[in-house]
């Protein structure tokens, strides 16, 4: 395929994807109104599938719960690239398109991840280009990408209906990133209303940490003196690694922001339960293995001030981002291309976390942000403002990349793979992952 035949595949593609705007946007909005949280995605898992039947793709579905996976064939064997799209939504109840019952809102734009993932498959599906191409292509739903909700994932760990505790991971684990060779998605920016491409390089990853402070019950003012209190102890534990914060390199963009979710039962009771959970995050998995040891003897010595026992349990969370340079200009490439006026923007580093950095350790990945949306990611506020801009724009550079990589025997797509080497096998990946799960050691 020529660049002549090229190009004009692609236009074919993005004509099909904008003949089908209106059903995309339909499904996004049908996704906003019900919003479910990871692991719990059952009504979205459903409409995925729904799409994929009226394009006639196969899929298998339930993977890692939820998760709904299917596949274009091109018309010769070669690489398989996968796009993907995150089920789940984030909680917040001061959204005005929450789920009154649970909370949940896409205030972090996954309903547009779905959309331009559906778009790719729309334009691909429809316009008949994967027979002209060597390879294949996932397109891949899957859950649980915001790390909430701990107890709740422990209980299906415990259970042994998971072993990690985040989407990808667990799909890592399960195998079914195995058949994949590279793979891309997008993610919605802030305050962003503009047609914008944010081309990042990294992101934080993080672990994460339950921590339990047991003390003593005693009548809170008449034996104050006979009781421990939990609630000091846990106190003294933040203001433990408040102190730690200076120690923090700035080049290792260290986040630690932990929140009580228990401080007691009752006022008049010395509290003798309360409950913390935490993030440690950082530009490297070295540097987060350096802090969360720091952070663990701070929230100790919280519990050796008052006499209280602390249990810690630490947990697998997502590996930083490494985004494929090659595959980023790929992806900026086909953007202009789609929608000539986009802005190009360098995002740098991203101090949040994505477990598409688990992805990124094992092959070649993207995740560039995307505008057309406003507010602020997790905010009462976000809102899209542009489903031209924040879904059928990434979707056809998604289809475009898709051309661009398979076409010529797979040219470009094996000249990027035979140079490419991961951060991480597999079972190096697992190995990794699992050295971080205690069995909430007390202290």
């Amino acid at each position: 395929m020529g660049i002549t035949d090229k190009q004009a595949e692609k236009e074919k593609v993005f004509a099909i994807i904008d003949e089908a705007a209106d059903e995309l946007r339909e499904y996004a909005s049908s996704v906003a109104a019900e919003p479910e949280f990871g692991f719990k995605e059952f009504k979205t898992a459903k409409k995925v599938a729904a799409q994929f039947d009226k394009l006639g793709i196969p899929y298998r579905s339930q993977l890692a719960i939820t998760g709904v996976k299917g596949i274009l064939k091109g018309g010769r064997p070669g690489p398989t690239i996968a796009i993907l799209g995150e089920l789940d939504a984030i909680g917040c109840p001061e959204h005005p398109k929450a789920d009154p019952d649970t909370g949940a809102a896409h205030a972090c734009g996954h309903h547009m991840q779905q959309s331009a993932m559906l778009a790719a498959a729309y334009g691909l599906a429809r316009s008949g280009v994967m027979k002209d191409l060597a390879g294949n292509v996932v397109f891949f739903a899957v859950p649980a990408e915001e790390y909430v909700q701990l107890a709740y994932r422990k209980k299906l760990v415990k259970e042994g209906r998971l072993h990690f505790i985040h989407g990808k991971g667990e799909l890592i684990y399960e195998g079914e990133f195995d058949d994949i060779d590279m793979a891309m998605q997008i993610h919605s920016r802030k305050n962003t209303p503009d047609a914008t491409v944010a081309i990042g390089t990294s992101s934080n990853g993080f672990i994460g940490k339950t921590i339990q402070y047991i003390g003593k019950s005693a009548h809170a003012a008449d034996a104050p003196d006979q009781g421990i209190n939990a609630l000091n102890a846990a106190m003294l534990g933040i203001m433990g690694i408040n102190s730690l914060r200076e120690t923090f390199r700035d080049d290792d963009h260290i986040r630690v922001h932990p929140i009580i979710t228990k401080g007691g039962d009752l006022v008049n009771n010395v509290p003798d339960d309360v409950r913390i959970e935490t993030y440690v995050r950082g530009a490297t998995m070295d540097a987060i293995d350096r802090t969360h040891k720091k952070v663990d003897a701070a929230l100790r010595a919280g519990g050796m001030a008052i006499g209280a026992k602390v249990k810690i349990d630490t947990l697998p969370g997502q590996l930083p981002l490494i985004c494929n340079p090659t595959l980023n200009d790929l992806f900026v490439s086909n953007a202009e291309a789609a929608m000539p006026d986009v802005k190009i923007i360098d995002a740098g580093h991203f101090s949040a976390s994505t477990d598409m950095g688990d992805v990124s350790h094992l092959m070649p990945a993207i995740h560039p942000f995307i505008g057309g949306t406003d507010g602020l990611l997790h905010g009462a506020d976000f809102k899209v403002v542009d489903f031209n801009a924040a879904a059928l724009m990434p979707g056809k550079a998604f289809a475009g990349m898709v051309i661009d990589l398979l076409s010529d025997d797979a040219a470009r797509a094996r000249a990027l793979l035979k140079d490419y080497k991961p951060a991480l096998t597999k079972e190096a990946y697992i190995a990794k992952l699992d050295s971080y799960f205690s069995k909430g050691e007390e202290a």
